[in-house]
């Protein structure tokens, strides 16, 4: 069993829980209360400015130059899923302003400040775990959108969102960094393996807490 299929086995039932949860049913039944999006839209823009930064992170601690740019490189990606935001942001009246001025909600901060310490403190492997919780999540959470409701990629109002994420390019992405993560890891001892599986169970709790967070438009 390579790295990503051992953190999967390890995180099966909340990822499971990400499916059934009533803010992504809404996103793939296009019944989502607008207003919840547009928090969760707010907050993912916040999480992105910090998720960014542990890639740099990445990118600094990087044993190789490959592992270096692939690191910058997802940027890209990350820029493609903020003018995603763009277009929405447009259709939902915000403005950067509201960007600026609006505090990450408790969830956010606290799972931003997780990541950045799996940064600071940990190499390539721990930041590859702690990235990939978030990454891969959303392409099998829009697959299986689509897998359940065909519709949901055509949805005029959420099926930008939904395209985007289980799109070709956003796998590839991914893949990516699934193939860099069981590179990194083929030889690592079990205390390190529990250490990844720590984080990646962390990162993956706090995934499920931000949809909670996007349902309640929880602040605090």
């Amino acid at each position: 069993m390579n790295t990503t299929a051992y953190l999967l086995a390890a995180t099966a039932e909340i990822w499971k829980a990400y499916y059934r949860h009533p803010f992504v049913l809404g996103i793939q039944n296009g019944t989502l209360d607008k207003e919840r999006f547009r928090f969760y839209l707010i907050q993912d823009d916040l999480y992105l400015e910090e998720y960014a930064k542990t890639f740099a992170l990445g990118a600094a601690k990087a044993e190789s130059l490959s592992s270096a740019l692939l690191f910058s490189d997802y940027l890209a990606a990350i820029n493609r899923e903020r003018a995603v935001h763009g277009g929405y942001f447009e259709a939902l009246s915000v403005r950067e302003e509201e960007l600026r001025t609006t505090p990450r909600a408790l969830d956010n901060l606290s799972y931003t400040s997780y990541m950045l310490r799996v940064g600071y403190e940990g190499g390539e492997a721990e930041i590859l775990a702690a990235i990939l919780s978030c990454a891969y999540s959303y392409e099998l959470i829009a697959k299986h959108m689509l897998s359940e409701r065909t519709e949901a990629g055509s949805d005029p109002f959420y099926g930008a969102w939904v395209r985007e994420y289980a799109s070709a390019a956003y796998a590839a992405e991914n893949e990516k960094l699934i193939l860099a993560l069981n590179a990194v890891t083929e030889f690592a001892s079990t205390a390190e393996m529990q250490r990844l599986r720590d984080i990646f169970v962390n990162c993956s709790r706090y995934e499920l807490a931000f949809w909670d967070m996007a349902w309640q438009q929880k602040k605090d």
